[in-house]
């Protein structure tokens, strides 16, 4: 799994002009899946993202986490993070997860989310055209990815 982690003041994720969710300050996780991920990387990559300590304290320091200033979450799939770029000029997708895969995994990994965070996460549609806003707070954009554990 690869994971860009953007801290926001705020994010929302609109499909065909309806807004379908939005949070306030928290993070916006965009997730990459391909076939070789497993449950051992959502249990590890919910864990890593909900303790990141990337949110200031009183003297500014990055030095909380989500779970320390109670922020929120907003997950959107995104396949175009398993992107090869390595021949040519037109990107490989054929690291990403097809549906029957991806779908399952992603889902898994929002409840796991929710249960480390004990509060509804947000997401955007599986496979739908999203348009994302976001406000990125500082700006502070991490990037996971799971085979990189070590």
């Amino acid at each position: 799994m690869v994971a860009v982690i953007q801290r926001v003041g705020s994010a929302s994720v609109t499909i065909e002009g309806a807004r379908r969710s939005e949070i306030a300050s928290g993070l916006l996780v965009l997730i990459g899946i391909e076939d070789a991920d497993d449950q051992s990387d959502i249990e590890w990559l919910s864990r890593k993202i909900v303790n990141l300590r990337i949110f200031g304290d009183d003297q500014g320091v990055m030095n909380k986490s989500l779970l320390d200033v109670n922020g929120e979450i907003l997950v959107v799939s995104q396949f175009t993070l398993q992107a090869s770029t390595k021949k040519g000029n037109r990107p490989s997708y054929i690291k990403a997860s097809k549906p029957g895969i991806a779908i399952p995994l992603y889902e898994s990994f929002v409840k796991a989310l929710q249960q480390q965070i004990s509060d509804e996460v947000k997401t955007g549609e599986f496979g739908a055209d999203m348009k994302i806003s976001l406000v990125n707070d500082g700006p502070v954009t991490i990037i996971i990815d799971t085979k990189n554990k070590q």
